[in-house]
């Protein structure tokens, strides 16, 4: 028995450009009416949806040069879901219930081409799995880094969606010391208890006040912390913040250290602005005379990684060797305000909304 369509589904659109962190009256869950597919394309009931703080610099309307383009006022907002099957193209390899991934996120149903539909790995034990960004972690520590036994690896923005895993993937790859850092005492409790960092540091938050208006201060309170937590420095870097995190790192370095850029909320998530810049003052010299490695990390320049973090990371989930944490969020409805608690840092891990009618 074929399920009947709806006439009208809801989605979430740009409805003014923010002004400062996007606020939940700058987004608008509107009614459209269900198209018909193309030829080429799979009709996709979403299940769920990533919010990611990314979205901030598509929204801010100065996004240059990214991988994917910036949206203006009235565009459908989007990002990767994941969905089931409900019609596909004739002699298409989809059937209807398959489940599959694609970046046409924020919408209740999703047209998408064919061709940009991936199919859900059964080896995860959730599939909602698929939506992590692990793969970024992964490929920097990886592909850029790489992590060598007896390793003291910093990781900073540890408890969003990249955060939470990187340092468990750090772990698993023969890192000895794993240090995070993030915005509030209770995440960091977290991090230790749940996660098995050994230390996470909390000084320098761009989130505070005082270090917008004196970054120098940031610095200090933040290079303090890291000198007690790593005395000896650090080995690998992976950073998703910038600014005064990234400065002290520079000369935390052991000889020889590298280190992957894949974030940068400093700028992303600051309370001014658009969201897309992230300048800092950094050391060139201690670079230099330390020879470290500093890379940003682009996932479409790594196009092998996805599949690879996939295998491993369902081997270790299945074996119980990382956690995946995961926020969900109930209904299309309160996505605008998912997105604003994820930018003020009130959000912990990858942070999905999951629409009605789906376990």
């Amino acid at each position: 028995m074929t399920t009947a369509l709806p006439r009208t589904v809801r989605e979430v659109r740009l409805a003014a450009p923010p002004r400062g962190l996007p606020a939940p009256s700058d987004l608008a869950v509107v009614e459209t009416p269900l198209p018909a597919p193309a030829p080429d394309q799979v009709l996709v009931r979403n299940r769920w949806f990533l919010v990611f703080g990314g979205l901030r610099t598509l929204l801010g309307g100065e996004a240059r040069n990214t991988p994917v383009p910036g949206l203006v006022r009235g565009d459908t907002l989007y990002g990767p879901a994941l969905g089931e099957v409900v019609l596909a193209p004739p002699g298409s390899a989809l059937r209807p219930g398959d489940l599959v991934t694609h970046l046409l996120g924020w919408r209740e149903y999703a047209l998408v081409p064919e061709a940009q539909c991936t199919a859900v790995d059964p080896a995860l034990p959730d599939p909602v799995a698929q939506l992590s960004s692990g793969a970024a972690a992964y490929g920097a520590l990886t592909r850029l880094t790489g992590v060598r036994a007896g390793d003291v690896v910093l990781v900073t923005g540890a408890a969003g969606g990249v955060g939470s895993l990187a340092g468990q993937i750090a772990r698993l790859l023969g890192a000895a010391r794993v240090i995070g850092t993030t915005g509030s005492p209770e995440k960091a409790a977290r991090l230790v208890s749940e996660l098995g960092y050994d230390a996470v540091l909390t000084a320098g938050s761009w989130r505070e006040a005082p270090d917008a208006a004196n970054p120098r201060a940031a610095y200090r309170a933040f290079a303090a912390q890291l000198a007690e937590a790593a005395p000896d420095g650090i080995d690998v870097l992976l950073d998703n913040v910038g600014g005064a995190q990234l400065a002290a790192a520079v000369d935390a370095a052991r000889q020889g250290a590298r280190f992957a850029l894949v974030g940068a909320l400093s700028g992303q998530l600051a309370q001014e602005g658009a969201g897309a810049t992230a300048p800092l003052e950094i050391d060139a010299f201690r670079l230099i005379l330390k020879g470290v490695s500093l890379r940003g990390y682009l996932g479409v320049d790594h196009p092998d990684v996805e599949a690879e973090w996939l295998r491993r990371f369902a081997d270790w989930l299945r074996r119980g060797e990382i956690r995946f944490p995961l926020t969900r969020i109930a209904g299309i409805e309160r996505a605008p305000l998912a997105l604003r608690e994820l930018t003020e840092g009130k959000l912990f891990g990858t942070v999905v909304v999951e629409l009605p009618g789906h376990g």
